[in-house]
């Protein structure tokens, strides 16, 4: 039996979390002889997130003391890992578990070592900032710049791996907020591995729906890039 570990950081998501476990619940992973481990690392959320999340039958729930940021939840929940393949999934419900198959099928068929889901190819979307789009393409040009890679979406949530790759550079990962993003990118372009991308689509929150990041975290983006690209190069 192969397993499919989907880390899930959560805070705050109360309204929310409930209903993305039971989406995640129902993909079912292609292919015979696999199923899914479902891991939630709370944030030290201020709410019922972790309390909701624990009444939902087969979900691991991990919990941390006090708000870290994203990207320590990430890390904790790698640690916790033990699928043949880590899947990062958002609590809230702006990316859509449906879109499994295709961040996993590359990876399954052995062509890939990672997946990028990207929100700008021919995905489903809703319509939002067009300043968050612009702040997220420069990021995304200034990180391709560095890392040599020619990505479309630096900053998406839904990012696949084989376990040897999370296994490889995990000792590595430092990040506690959003800045995880840039750092992952940066850690897997300096591999030999197989980087694939593929559409996905993307219901995006507005900040009244519960959205967190904002301009100041696209500040810290750009100071993360040049970091982890040029001074941090494990």
């Amino acid at each position: 039996m192969k397993t499919v570990s989907i880390v899930i950081p959560a805070y705050n998501e109360e309204a929310t979390i409930k209903e993305i476990l039971e989406r995640v619940k129902a993909v079912e992973v292609e292919g015979e002889g696999w199923t899914n481990e479902i891991i939630v690392v709370d944030d030290g959320s201020r709410d019922r997130t972790a309390e909701i999340a624990s009444q939902v039958s087969g979900v691991k729930v991990v919990r941390l003391e006090k708000n870290q940021g994203k990207g320590a939840a990430i890390r904790r929940g790698f640690r916790e890992a033990a699928g043949d393949i880590i899947l990062v999934q958002d609590a809230d419900l702006e990316y859509d578990p449906a879109d499994y198959k295709k961040l996993l099928q590359p990876i399954i068929d052995g062509r890939a070592d990672v997946v990028y889901g990207t929100r700008f190819k021919g995905g489903v979307g809703r319509v939002l900032y067009f300043w968050h789009y612009v702040g997220n393409s420069f990021i995304t040009l200034l990180s391709d710049m560095f890392t040599n890679l020619n990505l479309s979406d630096v900053y998406v949530c839904y990012k696949a791996f084989r376990k040897e790759v999370i296994q490889e550079i995990l000792p590595h990962l430092s990040s506690s907020g959003f800045t995880i993003e840039a750092e992952l990118t940066a850690r897997i372009s300096r591999r030999p591995l197989r980087i694939f991308e593929v559409p996905i689509s993307y219901y995006g929150r507005t900040y009244e729906e519960g959205k967190k990041i904002n301009w100041r975290d696209g500040i810290k983006a750009l100071g993360a890039i040049v970091y982890f690209n040029v001074f941090d190069r494990k």
